[in-house]
């Protein structure tokens, strides 16, 4: 049976299309854990983060001031028909006190896309392509939200609004933003657009919702609801995705590995010896410095920053590591003291390999 790939999609012999175009190939969505699945660092335990702070994996707070609001990956528990079909997981904020928002003050949850995953967008060309930003959405508050696109420079801001309509309901919202022919847009491995939900926003920091501006950082639109200014009040998300073109497709589910390596590249953790990853092992290199190499499941977008995240090395106190030569696939670590030992092994230690998230 033949087939034809052409510009709008797959076509069989019967004359249907299987794969339309406006579903894309490839990377559609270029958001990364959009549905939520991947939490390495707090495998769904609350957190009160702090400023500039990653919580689940590729997504990460900003905040002018601290203790204003807890996230937790699934947090109130919703399961089942309390969920969108098609997904089992959400970002979960909650307030945690009536916070009048001051007039430089700005709560988000933020996702930077490395530059390298919207260089075909053209942005900052006159070839700049239209995108589309559609998730789902619930909050215990009903009134206009907002959130933003943005260059690394921050000196382009693309303020959005929507609405929710019905409390504790999730409502499904989509956006279309004409892609932004003026300003620098990142095409290499650093920030090329960040993507911001707010959570409260000054006076200062906010701006006129649906067109692209130079002028000041409008972090979010005017007057949107303030979740950190009702106590309790709660903000829930999942199904994130931005794709090329002027309509909302279908969300692009990747297989679990997928969508863990694609995380993996800016932020991973060893698994202690009681669990399903081999221990680490290290061997004496010279003096009182013990190496060892640790294979990367994925190449880190840049070199990263190693510590011990919890537990300790079964026969090197080894708290502190540092590099000694790095490439794309693996890592050397040493600066531990022997002890004598020509060997140690993890026993429950969980190394992180930090510092290379955008």
């Amino acid at each position: 049976m033949a087939v034809s790939l052409v510009s709008t999609g797959v076509t069989f012999p019967d004359s249907s299309t299987q794969i339309t175009a406006a579903t894309g190939f490839g990377f559609k969505n270029r958001i990364i854990n959009g549905a939520m699945v991947i939490d390495q660092r707090n495998a769904g335990a609350s957190v009160t983060p702090a400023n500039n702070a990653y919580t689940l994996d590729r997504w990460f707070a900003s905040l002018t001031q601290a203790s204003k609001f807890t996230v937790q990956r699934n947090a109130g528990g919703l399961s089942g028909a309390n969920l969108p079909t098609g997904f089992l997981n959400y970002f979960g904020c909650t307030s945690s006190s009536a916070y009048s928002v001051l007039t430089a003050d700005t709560f988000l949850i933020r996702q930077g896309i490395e530059g390298f995953n919207v260089a075909d967008l053209g942005w900052g060309t006159a070839n700049a392509s239209t995108v589309t930003l559609s998730f789902w959405v619930r909050s215990s508050l009903t009134g206009s939200f907002g959130g933003s696109l943005n260059n690394v420079a921050g000196n382009r801001f693309y303020p959005f609004s929507y609405t929710i309509s019905t409390a504790n309901t999730w409502e499904q919202k989509s956006i279309t933003i004409a892609g932004e022919t003026s300003g620098t847009w990142a095409t290499d491995n650093t920030t090329g657009i960040s993507l911001n939900f707010n959570l409260g926003t000054g006076s200062s920091l906010s701006g006129t919702a649906g067109a692209w501006t130079s002028t000041g950082t409008p972090y979010a639109p005017t007057g949107a609801t303030s979740v950190v200014g009702t106590n309790g009040a709660t903000f829930y998300i999942t199904g994130v995705q931005l794709e090329k073109g002027s309509t909302a497709t279908s969300f692009d589910y990747r297989p679990y590995g997928a969508e863990l390596a694609l995380c993996q590249r800016y932020y991973r953790q060893t698994i202690g010896a009681s669990n399903t990853e081999p221990s680490v092992y290290g061997y004496a290199l010279s003096g009182t410095n013990v190496g060892t190499t640790i294979v990367f499941p994925v190449p880190m977008r840049t070199t990263p920053t190693i510590s011990i995240k919890s537990g300790s090395f079964t026969v090197v106190n080894c708290a502190s590591p540092s590099y000694i030569a790095t490439s794309d696939s693996y890592l050397v670590f040493s600066n531990a003291t022997a002890n004598g030992a020509t060997h140690f092994q993890s026993g429950t230690a969980i190394v992180k390999f930090d510092g290379v998230e955008l």
